[in-house]
């Protein structure tokens, strides 16, 4: 039983059901129980989904919930959320139970989430209980926030899952890494979908692709992207996600050599045939791009206090055929020098080696079960 809430971008749900897919490909059961707003274009193949009552942050600020309308969440909401993680819990029995993210992060859900701890941890034939995260994870504002995590950690949690390669970025080069931590610490390599060929088919050939997750992110690139194009001969995607009226708005003011669209499943097949990518620098983004070997320009997502994203984008910068732009910087001009600079910077291969995270995550986690008493 994987538990996964996504508040903002669809990145967390990606993973849960990529993981999902894996565990179920090697015979085993999964059942994934999401939190977020429903994401129909992620792929979740035959993966059982259940859906509590939606929540997503305003914005930036992830102590502020917002139900599916808009309003701050209520009471009564989080109580119906609790009850039916509750309920799912106890039908399913799981041997392995997966907090997605928490608890390092979604600790304004922790309510939720210490509930299903607890009912796990008292039972005879305690699960396996694992945390689930990506390379990077959003440094704790204060050593008091680190010391919660840690203490919950201590409290219920077997083993860490990182989904990376700690020779190219280690968790602590984000999160303070203590020795009891360190101990529980599992890293499984990047985990990304099976690779996609390139489509026999002309959408995506030669075009500059310009994306921004599956949440309802991205205005000023978008914005950005609409304006360089008007001095570009080249064919833009630019794929939308969130509302349709959203869509309606931006092809409203396209140049004819724009095609706006919704968020597309087959993104990761466009990207091989591309010219270039535009996008923020997301976990999942970022995968996608190094195993099409596409050259791109990443916008890592900043505001708030965010800084994952300019992590990994500073990384990745040092490879060739990527160049970065703070969103501070983004103008027109700007994103079409990047993509100038593309223009002249060497292929950069299709990567291959250290993406084959979800598989290895189920051989550590039946390992794991094995053990236990």
């Amino acid at each position: 039983m994987i538990v996964v809430t996504h508040l903002l971008g669809s990145g967390h749900l990606a993973r849960a059901l990529i993981l999902a897919r894996a565990f179920q490909h090697a015979g085993h059961s999964a059942t994934v129980v999401s939190g977020g707003i429903p994401v129909p274009v992620l792929d979740r193949g035959d993966v059982p989904l259940v859906q509590l009552p939606p929540l997503r942050s305003d914005g930036v600020n992830f102590t502020q919930l917002l139900e599916d309308s808009g309003a701050p969440v209520s009471h009564d909401t989080l109580s119906a959320r609790k009850a039916l993680l509750l309920q799912q819990f106890a039908e399913i029995r799981p041997d392995v139970l997966i907090t997605e993210l928490y608890p390092f992060g979604r600790r304004v859900l922790r309510d939720e989430f210490t509930a299903v701890l607890k009912a796990a941890d008292k039972l005879a034939d305690r699960p396996l209980i694992c945390a689930s995260v990506r390379d990077i994870l959003a440094p704790p504002s204060s050593p008091q926030k680190a010391d919660k995590s840690h203490s919950v950690l201590a409290r219920y949690y077997d083993a860490v899952l990182v989904h990376a390669d700690p020779h190219v970025m280690p968790l602590d080069a984000s999160w303070p890494v203590l020795d009891a931590l360190r101990s529980k610490l599992h890293y499984t390599g990047f985990m990304a979908p099976a690779v996609t060929a390139p489509l026999h088919q002309t959408a995506g050939v030669g075009e500059i692709i310009v994306s921004a997750g599956g949440g309802d992110v991205g205005a000023q690139i978008f914005d950005t992207a609409l304006r360089a194009a008007q001095s570009d001969p080249r064919v833009w995607r630019v794929l939308i996600g969130g509302a349709q009226a959203r869509i309606a708005q931006l092809r409203a003011k396209a140049p004819a050599n724009v095609i706006v669209e919704a968020t597309r499943p087959d993104f990761r097949a466009l990207l091989h045939q591309a010219a270039a990518s535009v996008s923020m620098c997301g976990y999942n983004t970022a995968i996608d791009v190094l195993q099409a070997g596409c050259r791109s320009v990443f916008i890592p997502f900043d505001a708030g206090a965010e800084v994952e994203q300019t992590i990994r984008a500073t990384a990745l910068a040092q490879l060739p055929g990527i160049e970065v732009l703070r969103s501070a910087d983004l103008t027109p001009d700007r994103l079409l020098s990047a993509l100038s600079a593309l223009d002249q910077s060497p292929h950069r291969a299709p990567a291959t080696d250290g993406f084959d995270g979800a598989r290895e995550t189920v051989r550590r986690v039946a390992s794991l079960w094995a053990q236990m008493p």
